[in-house]
């Protein structure tokens, strides 16, 4: 993708590095709390507590072109959303989009939702309305998910975490949060609807961006991403970790989901709400959604 010279955010802040007590941990390696967190959702509630600032630095030192790289794609979003915000025939109930912050870090981080170490992946915090990001995840994504650490597949799972900030301002969060009272299954299941939908406005956000900038994706990167969302389905993540796929536990949608709901939204570019309400409507039996 050709994203060298666009604009960056002002919403980026890069605490790669910094010094700061790390986020204990009770056992297992890294790989495993990648699985766990990517497979059963980022529960931080657990992780609160004093320590995690911004993680401990160690080894090189951070690469300052990845900021500009996270500023160009948060950038993209910004204008991407307040475009689709604005437009009254998308029938939010606002018209107003209100930017997220970005933070990038190194080994853990303290967020509004608890400490974190970046071992539970990317993830984005409603509460204080933060993406957080250590890069080398994308390391972790490619050598041992088989994923890919193509720019753009990296563009994917930026976009995919501001497409939660999206639903948290259009109100699809508190949907969970109630299914969740419901019990264990409804709370998977919602979550399912949600990170389907997050995949989906990735799509609508490569579609748009696309449409604004030429040549800002190229020939092959669609199929990176592809690549990506392939391997962090539950299916295939519950296989590698147990051998096992249990549907009635998956919280983030098979590997075809992903890819089909991320295609979709690249093909339509339709983010409005009538559109989003389904992820919510559509009938969902056994792990799978549908269209």
């Amino acid at each position: 993708m050709q994203w060298e010279g666009g604009e960056e955010s002002s919403n980026v802040e890069d605490r790669r590095g910094m010094s700061g007590g790390k986020v204990a941990m009770a056992g297992g390696g890294g790989l495993l709390l990648l699985i766990l967190g990517l497979v059963f959702g980022v529960d931080l509630g657990g992780m609160r507590g004093p320590g995690g600032g911004g993680g401990e630095g160690g080894g090189e030192p951070p690469d300052p072109r990845y900021k500009q790289f996270a500023g160009v794609i948060l950038k993209s979003t910004e204008d991407v959303w307040s475009d689709q915000f604005a437009n009254r025939a998308n029938g939010y109930p606002t018209r107003r989009y209100e930017e997220p912050k970005f933070v990038l870090f190194t080994d853990a981080v303290r967020t509004g939702c608890g400490n974190a170490p970046a071992a539970v992946g990317p993830f984005y915090c409603p509460a204080d309305h933060t993406l957080y990001l250590d890069p080398t995840f994308f390391d972790e994504l490619k050598d041992k998910l088989g994923g890919s650490k193509a720019e753009f597949s990296q563009a994917y799972v930026i976009a995919h975490e501001v497409g939660h900030h999206v639903q948290n301002l259009l109100g699809y969060n508190d949907m969970v949060g109630r299914a969740r009272r419901g019990g264990e299954e409804a709370g998977n299941e919602a979550s399912v609807r949600l990170e389907l939908m997050a995949d989906y406005l990735a799509g609508v956000w490569a579609h748009q961006a696309a449409r604004k900038r030429a040549n800002f994706i190229e020939p092959g990167d669609f199929e990176e991403a592809i690549t990506s969302a392939k391997a962090i389905g539950d299916d295939r993540l519950q296989k590698r970790s147990g051998g096992f796929v249990h549907p009635e536990k998956f919280t983030h949608g098979t590997s075809r989901q992903r890819v089909q709901f991320f295609t979709e939204g690249f093909k339509t570019g339709d983010a409005s709400k009538e559109r989003l309400d389904r992820f919510f409507t559509a009938p969902y039996r056994r792990g799978e959604l549908g269209g």
